[in-house]
């Protein structure tokens, strides 16, 4: 115990130093977070097939935190390890802690900065560019920000560039776990009206796909765009948002592409602790006719947000080689029984947007019941529980039997403590 608060005190030595040569504030922050998550899995990403027994399985996340605050700079280190209970030995030497977030931020003054290193990419709904919480990752970019902000604009512009290694000839050729695209540039605008409750946002995206021949490593970078806009409008209890993304260019098989979302939900807060919504989305999908590609591809977003909590649809793929895009209908029910705990209700029916021969669109329909309880500051418990019944479409494009019984349950245990120092 003793080492570890020494090396805490040498973390906050340079805050210390800083403080005491300038009259600008300096702020240290340091956070812990415990994320235990137990899952019961019966039917959770793919449908299970008669007589497969059930999965089951605690996963965790250890993370260390630490941010510093100056008036022109901050940065920002955390690391973590993640796994399941169990898989790693005893005396464990494999040495996985890895660092999730190494970041710096310069401040230019008139609301210009630069942010450069790993870091989140989390913009407006999180449809195309999200962190992905839920996973027990979380997710990741190595990119180089510019950006411009006010009360009323944002303006952001993300540069990416990707190796797998240090390279001397030829160019890489993507395995697993490393960043799934050669570059990427992005450009995001966000409006924020004055006095009406009104948001809007542009994004335009711009993804390189490294295709090549690894035994002449030659390589030919294949470019996919991507924009779009998110608007939400929120006058007194109701809240609408609207999205509508277009893609055309080359997708990851070199093949052309012409691919649209749409999505509108409305909510409505009837009381502070009773609400409601209703949802439509719909991703274009692929039927084999045409000359062009017509599945949309959702990205980097964070999809268990949008598509089912069980995660059949773009958190994990679809089966035999299809891609028939997906129309979800949703509607949802919010109680919030006390300031500590609050609930919520979600029906999904799932159908296809293309339309597949000799198949019917409809997919199935997917309940999901989840709970939330503030225990005390910095500790938060939740659990869910979800049901999926599919159809014969469902077994052909995602695989499994639709007469088995199909659900997913979870509990899970959330301490995130924060720490602050400020030195003047």
């Amino acid at each position: 115990m003793r080492t570890i608060y020494f090396v805490l005190g040498l973390l906050l030595l340079p805050g210390l130093s800083w403080g005491q040569d300038s009259k600008e504030e300096n702020e240290f922050t340091m956070s812990m977070q415990i994320r235990p998550r137990a899952e019961y899995r019966n039917g959770a990403l793919y449908p299970r097939n008669e007589g497969q027994e059930a999965a089951a399985f605690i996963n965790n996340r250890a993370r260390l935190s630490m941010e510093y605050k100056r008036s022109n700079l901050s940065m920002k280190i955390s690391a973590q390890h993640v796994g399941v209970w169990g898989q790693d030995a005893q005396i464990d030497k494999n040495g996985r802690f890895i660092m999730n977030e190494a970041w710096a931020k310069l401040d230019f003054g008139t609301g210009f900065f630069a942010q450069l290193g790993r870091q989140t990419l989390s913009y407006d709904d999180e449809r195309i560019l999200g962190g992905l919480d839920w996973n027990v990752a979380g997710r990741y970019h190595d990119a180089l920000k510019f950006g411009y902000e006010n009360k009323a604009h944002k303006l952001h512009l993300i540069l990416a560039f990707n190796q797998n290694d240090e390279k001397t000839v030829g160019g890489t050729y993507y395995k697993d776990g490393g960043q799934p695209y050669k570059n990427m540039q992005t450009l995001w605008y966000h409006y924020t009206a004055g006095e009406l409750p009104f948001n809007a946002s542009l994004l335009f995206m711009n993804l390189g796909w490294e295709t090549g021949d690894k035994e002449t490593q030659k390589s030919d970078t294949r470019c996919m765009q991507t924009m779009g806009t998110y608007l939400t409008y929120k006058p007194q209890s109701w809240e609408l948002q609207g999205a509508f993304y277009y893609q055309t260019g080359k997708n990851k098989n070199s093949m052309d592409v012409s691919a649209y979302m749409a999505g509108l939900q409305v909510a409505y807060a009837f009381t502070e602790q009773w609400s409601a919504k209703l949802g439509y989305d719909y991703l274009s999908g692929e039927n084999g006719e045409g000359s062009k590609f017509k599945a949309f591809d959702p990205l980097y977003g964070t999809h268990h947000k949008f598509y089912g909590a069980m995660d059949y649809f773009y958190a994990s793929l679809f089966q035999n080689g299809y891609a028939p895009g997906l129309q979800d209908i949703q509607a949802g029910i919010n109680y919030k029984t006390s300031p500590q705990v609050s609930m919520q209700l979600n029906y999904h029916y799932f159908a296809t947007a293309a339309k597949l021969e000799g198949l019917k669109k409809g997919l199935g329909s997917e309940i999901d019941y989840q709970i939330d309880w503030n225990v005390m500051k910095d500790v938060k418990l939740s659990a869910g529980y979800s049901i999926m019944r599919g159809t014969k479409s469902m077994d052909v494009v995602k695989g499994g039997n639709h007469k088995s019984w199909q659900d997913w349950g979870w509990l899970s245990l959330n301490i995130n403590p924060r720490v602050l120092f400020v030195k003047w």
